[in-house]
């Protein structure tokens, strides 16, 4: 998938999803869409410090829960110490942008 109007795209291991990082949050969250300069992201917060990679485990545990695959499927592939992140969440591609497609649908519709 190249729509840039997306903040994810299929590559051959699963999904590269865009997320932007609020770290030191009062409780971990995905909010909604945020416009970034390399395009759309989801953006989330998590009560993780952004020290010692601690920020990223959890947003990898976060989405993890959200798109409903185990923890180990996903992980920071881009962006390990920004706040705009690329995560890649390993799977089947078409079975998880058919997921992130409908999760993108509610957070739109918030």
């Amino acid at each position: 998938m190249t729509d840039k109007s997306l903040p994810w795209r299929q590559i051959a291991e699963g999904v590269e999803l865009r997320i932007r990082l609020t770290p030191k949050a009062a409780r971990d969250e995905i909010l909604g869409l945020e416009q970034t300069a390399d395009g759309p992201a989801i953006k989330a917060r998590v009560r993780a410090l952004p020290a010692d990679g601690a920020a990223n485990a959890a947003i990898e545990k976060l989405v993890a829960k959200w798109i409903g695959v185990p923890k180990t499927s996903v992980a920071v592939s881009q962006g390990q110490k920004s706040r705009v992140k690329g995560l890649t969440i390993h799977g089947e591609p078409k079975g998880l942008a058919t997921r992130l497609e409908s999760l993108w649908q509610d957070l739109a519709a918030q």
